[in-house]
C-alpha cells in the first residue's frame, strides 16, 4: 500500500531532523522519577489493587527470570530498570510501597494507567475495563511526594535540575481499552489529539516544577503485538507488511507519533533551557525484531508470546498468562513477547540499549557513568 510506505517515509523524515535539535547536559542524574503504564510499573498496580484482583501478575510465573514476582509486567526487569541501572542508581521503588527508599527516585507508573482521565474516556462511550489511575493521579502523586519531601519550591527545583523525569510511555491503554470496545482505526484515530495534549500538557507542568531533562517516549507499533495480531487477524495477506505486523495498527501508532514528536518540537523551543527528547520506541522495536536473530532471540518465535495457551501467536484474551491453562516457554530469553502484551526482560534490555545507548532517542540527552570513563 503506497500511502502506508509513505506515511513510514515521514516517520523516518521526523526522526531525521528532529534527532540534532538539542543538545544535553553532562551533569550527573541523581534521581529518576517516571510516570507511565505497565511498561514501567515496577510494582504499583500490585500494591494498589484489591485483594483477588491482578493476582497473576503478584505470582510466578510473572518473575520467573528475576527470580520472584514483583509486580512487573514481565518475567524480569523492564526498561526502566536497566535505564537506572546504566545511570548508576538502584531500581526505581514503586510510589505506593511502603517503608522503601526514595532517595534516587520514584516509579509512579501504574500498569493499566492511561493518558486522559476516566471521565474523559467515559464521555467516549466506551467503558474501562479495570482502572482509574491516569496521568493527571500519578501528577498529583508527583506532586505530593516532592511537596512532602522538600521543605521549599527552590528546593524541589534544585532536586530536579539533577534529575531525569520520564514522561510515558503512556496513552497506549487509551486506545487499546478503545480498541478492545470495538471501536475501528478510523474512530480511535480521532482520539490521537487530546491523548498527545493530554501527554503535552503533564510534561509541561513537570518543566515548569523544575525539571531540566525530561524523556517522552512514543508508543510501539502495536501490530506487532500477539494481542493485536490475534484479536484482528486478517484473512487477507496484504494486511501484513514486510515484518509480518498489521499495517492499519502500526500506521495508527506512527500517526500517534508523528503528533506527539511535533508537540516535543514545540516543548523544546518553549523551554531551551531544559533538555527535551522523544524516546522512538516505534523504530526501535522495528528494529529489534528486523536484527532479532542477531541479538539472541528465536526468529520464529518473534511474534509469539512465551507465557500463553497456544494458537498461532500463543494468545487468548480468555486465558492470560498465569492462570490454569497457560503455559511458559522453556526459554524466555529466545521470546520477543512475555504475555501477549508486554515484553520478556531479554527484549526490554535490548530496547533500553537501542534507545538510551544508540539512535532512538531524540536527541541524545543522556550520558552513563562507563562512556565518561571512556569504556564501552
Amino acid at each position: 500500500m503506497a500511502s502506508y510506505a509513505a506515511f513510514l517515509l515521514l516517520v523516518a523524515a521526523l526522526f531525521v531532523c528532529c534527532c540534532h535539535a538539542q543538545g544535553g547536559d553532562d551533569g550527573a542524574v541523581a534521581a529518576i522519577y517516571s510516570l507511565g503504564d505497565s511498561i514501567t510499573d515496577t510494582g504499583n498496580l500490585a500494591k494498589e489493587a484489591p485483594p483477588g484482583a491482578f493476582e497473576t501478575i503478584k505470582h510466578l510465573p510473572y518473575g520467573v527470570t528475576f527470580g520472584r514476582p514483583t509486580g512487573r509486567c514481565s518475567d524480569g526487569l523492564l526498561m526502566i530498570d536497566f535505564l537506572a541501572q546504566d545511570m548508576g542508581l538502584p531500581f526505581l521503588n514503586p510510589y505506593l510501597a511502603k517503608n522503601m527508599s526514595f532517595d534516587h527516585g520514584v516509579n509512579f507508573a501504574v500498569a493499566g494507567a492511561t493518558a486522559m482521565d476516566p471521565a474523559d474516556l467515559f464521555n467516549r462511550t466506551f467503558s474501562m475495563p479495570f482502572t482509574s489511575n491516569s496521568l493527571k493521579l500519578q501528577l498529583r502523586w508527583f506532586k505530593d511526594f516532592m511537596k512532602s519531601t522538600f521543605a521549599t519550591d527552590a528546593e524541589i527545583r534544585k532536586r530536579l535540575q539533577s534529575s531525569l523525569v520520564l514522561v510515558g510511555e503512556i496513552g497506549g491503554n487509551d486506545y487499546n481499552f478503545a480498541f478492545y470496545a470495538n471501536k475501528s482505526v478510523s474512530e480511535v484515530e480521532k482520539m490521537i489529539p487530546a491523548v498527545v495534549q493530554t501527554i503535552i500538557n503533564a510534561t509541561k507542568e513537570v518543566l515548569d516544577m523544575g525539571a531540566s531533562r525530561v524523556i517522552v517516549p512514543g508508543n510501539f507499533p502495536i501490530g506487532c503485538l500477539p494481542s493485536y495480531l490475534t484479536a484482528m487477524a486478517a484473512p487477507e495477506p496484504s494486511a501484513y507488511d514486510s515484518t509480518a505486523c498489521l499495517k492499519d495498527l502500526n500506521l495508527f501508532a506512527a500517526k500517534h507519533n508523528v503528533q506527539l514528536q511535533r508537540a516535543v518540537a514545540g516543548l523544546q523551543a518553549s523551554y531551551p533551557d531544559a533538555a527535551i527528547a522523544y524516546a522512538d520506541y516505534f523504530n526501535s522495536f522495528l528494529s529489534l525484531l528486523k536484527g532479532a536473530p542477531a541479538l539472541g532471540f528465536d526468529e520464529n518465535s518473534t511474534h509469539k508470546a512465551c507465557c500463553g495457551a497456544g494458537g498461532r501467536y500463543n494468545y487468548d484474551l480468555r486465558l492470560m498468562c498465569g492462570v490454569e491453562g497457560t503455559a511458559v516457554c522453556a526459554d524466555p530469553s529466545a521470546y520477543v513477547s512475555w504475555d501477549g502484551i508486554h515484553m520478556t526482560q531479554a527484549a526490554y534490555k535490548a530496547m533500553s540499549r537501542l534507545i538510551y545507548h544508540g539512535r532512538y532517542l531524540q536527541p541524545q540527552i543522556l550520558s552513563f557513568p562507563e562512556e565518561k570513563n571512556g569504556q564501552t
